[in-house]
């Protein structure tokens, strides 16, 4: 059974203060032995066009290379307009693009959000793990982590001071490298 696992943190916001990138950096304080995070935000990846793919931007290729070495992907998204935010869908339509060569495939993989809103990224985690049945990631279930008042969890420093969601993440974070291990090519 594989022992140590990287995971890739993708936080679907591009705003300095972010919460949802904050978490992910909150995460990599509060993983479990024998697993890693590198962070990365979707900053430089351009519009999706169709047109573009006989020639992918090099952010684009830098994206899809980090995805495939990593065994696990860790989302943290905000919630705009009841959906995943644009840059975030951007960012996986190009991944998983051209037909016939998805970055995303079989890959296992964890959601979480942070929003100041009350309903804490419901609906954009529920849309998210919509358009992951088309891309074949198999994401964990449990713990939820969608996070409401999310300023009330995060200090002027943006770091995660919130022990009840720091709990959640740890638990996410030990659920997703068992569940990397488990779903880990054999051999």
């Amino acid at each position: 059974m594989k022992q140590h696992v990287k995971l890739l943190g993708i936080s679907g916001s591009l705003r300095k203060g972010s919460y949802n990138t904050a978490a992910l950096r909150a995460a990599s304080q509060l993983l479990p032995d024998g697993v890693e995070l590198e962070v990365i935000t979707l900053e430089g990846i351009p519009p999706f066009s169709q047109d573009a793919e006989a020639s992918i931007p090099p952010s684009v290729v830098e994206l899809k290379k980090k995805i495939r070495s990593a065994d696990a992907i860790l989302f943290s998204t905000p919630e705009y307009n009841y959906s995943i935010p644009g840059v975030l869908k951007n960012a996986i339509d190009w991944a998983s693009r051209p037909i016939g060569d998805n970055a995303w495939a079989g890959k296992p993989a964890a959601v979480m959000g942070f929003s100041p809103g009350p309903y804490g990224t419901t609906r954009a985690q529920l849309h998210l793990r919509q358009v992951f049945v088309y891309l074949d990631v198999f994401p964990i279930n449990k713990p939820h982590v969608m996070i409401g008042g999310a300023a009330e969890k995060f200090d002027t420093d943006g770091r995660l001071v919130d022990e009840k969601t720091r709990d959640l993440i740890r638990q996410l974070l030990v659920n997703l490298a068992a569940w990397a291990r488990r779903l880990a090519p054999q051999g």
